[in-house]
C-alpha cells in the first residue's frame, strides 16, 4: 500500500497519542492517583491506528476492556477519557464508568466492554442496525486470541456471514489470553484459519506494522460496504505490560519479552525508522509530533486534576436500576 506523506505521519501520530495517555496512564495509577483496574495497550498501536483510519464517522467500533487506544484512534476526547481515569464529573460518563466502558456514541464509539468477547455480538447488533438503516457504515468488532476462543466468537462469526452483515472481526493476538498463549488454546497456528468455518476471508497480518493493518482493513471494509459481509482480521503484535496494573506478568519469557520490546519489533520504534529511512519524515519532524502529543496529554491530566468529583447527589443518574 502507497501511502501519502499526510497519511504515514497521520498512522504516526495516532501511535504516539494512544502510547502517550496509556504510559502516562499506567505511571499515575502507580502513584496511586488512579482507582480501579486499567489494561494497557502499549505494544498494539498500530492496530487502532490502521484500522481506525479507514473508518468513517458513521462507522462503528465495540471495544474490549483494553480500549483505550480504539478511543483515541476513533477520535474519542482524551480530555474526557482521563477525567473518566480519574472519576471526575468531565469525564465521559460523570465518573461512573472507569476505564473499561468508555462510550462517545456521536463518533461511532458504541462502548468499551469489561467482558471478555463481550463486543463481539453487539457489532453484529450494529452492523444489522446500519443496514437497516440503509447506510452503507460498517462496525468494527476489537478482541483478542483469547476471546476468540469463547461461543459468542463463533456464534457471531456465524451469524454475520449468514446475514451478510457489514461486520469487521479484528482479532488482537497479542500472545496472551491472561497469561495463557495461544498455542495452549486453540487448536490452529493462525486464528484467521476459523473463518474458513463460515466462509468467509480470513487473514493474518503483521499487528506491528500499521501499513499492514490498514491495507487489510481497507479490504475488509470495502467488502463489507458493498454487502459481501464480514471478514476476521487476525493481527499478531505483543502487548508490553502485563494484563492490567499489578500483573507482575511472570508467565512472559524474558528474552521474548526483549525481543519484542526492540526496535525492530516496535511499532512506534519501527515505524519511525521506516518513515526515516523512506525518507518520508526528518527526525525533527517526528520529535514534534511526540511533543505534541506528549503536550496533549499533559493538558489532558491537568484538565482532569482541575475537575469536580460528581455530586454525591448524581449517584444514580444515567444508571440502569
Amino acid at each position: 500500500m502507497k501511502l501519502s506523506k499526510k497519511e504515514s505521519l497521520s498512522l504516526y501520530e495516532t501511535m504516539v497519542r494512544i502510547r502517550e495517555f496509556e504510559e502516562s496512564a499506567r505511571t499515575l495509577m502507580l502513584e496511586g492517583k488512579l482507582g480501579g483496574f486499567l489494561h494497557l495497550y502499549s505494544g498494539e498501536e498500530a492496530i487502532a491506528a490502521g484500522v481506525c483510519s479507514e473508518l468513517g464517522d458513521e462507522d462503528c467500533i465495540c471495544s474490549t476492556h483494553r480500549g483505550h487506544g480504539h478511543i483515541i484512534a476513533k477520535g474519542g476526547d482524551v480530555n474526557r477519557m482521563m477525567a473518566e481515569l480519574y472519576g471526575k464529573d468531565t469525564g465521559y460518563s460523570q465518573g461512573k464508568s472507569g476505564s473499561m466502558h468508555i462510550a462517545d456514541i456521536g463518533i461511532g464509539i458504541i462502548g468499551a466492554n469489561g467482558i471478555v468477547g463481550a463486543c463481539i455480538p453487539i457489532a453484529n447488533g450494529v452492523a444489522f442496525a446500519l443496514r437497516y438503516r440503509g447506510r452503507d457504515s460498517v462496525a468494527v468488532a476489537f478482541f483478542g486470541d483469547g476471546a476468540s476462543n469463547r461461543g459468542t466468537f463463533h456464534e457471531a462469526l456465524n451469524l454475520a456471514a449468514t446475514w451478510r452483515l457489514p461486520t469487521v472481526f479484528i482479532c488482537e493476538n497479542n500472545g496472551f489470553g491472561m497469561s495463557t498463549p495461544p498455542a495452549r488454546a486453540s487448536s490452529v497456528k493462525n486464528l484467521s484459519e476459523r473463518a474458513a468455518a463460515y466462509g468467509i476471508p480470513g487473514v493474518t497480518v503483521d499487528g506491528n506494522d500499521p501499513v499492514a493493518v490498514k491495507a487489510a482493513t481497507r479490504e475488509a471494509v470495502v467488502r463489507a460496504r458493498a454487502g459481501k459481509g464480514p471478514s476476521l482480521v487476525e493481527c499478531v503484535t505483543w502487548r508490553h505490560h502485563g494484563h492490567y496494573i499489578g500483573d507482575p506478568a511472570v508467565y512472559k519469557d524474558p528474552e521474548e519479552q526483549k525481543r519484542w520490546l526492540a526496535a525492530d519489533r516496535d511499532p512506534i520504534l519501527r515505524f519511525e525508522a521506516r518513515l526515516v529511512g523512506e525518507k518520508t519524515a526528518k527526525g525533527a519532524e517526528l520529535e514534534a509530533i511526540r511533543q505534541r502529543a506528549r503536550d496533549e496529554i499533559g493538558a489532558a491530566i491537568a484538565f482532569a486534576e482541575s475537575s469536580p468529583d460528581p455530586a454525591p447527589e448524581t449517584l444514580t443518574e444515567n444508571v440502569y436500576r
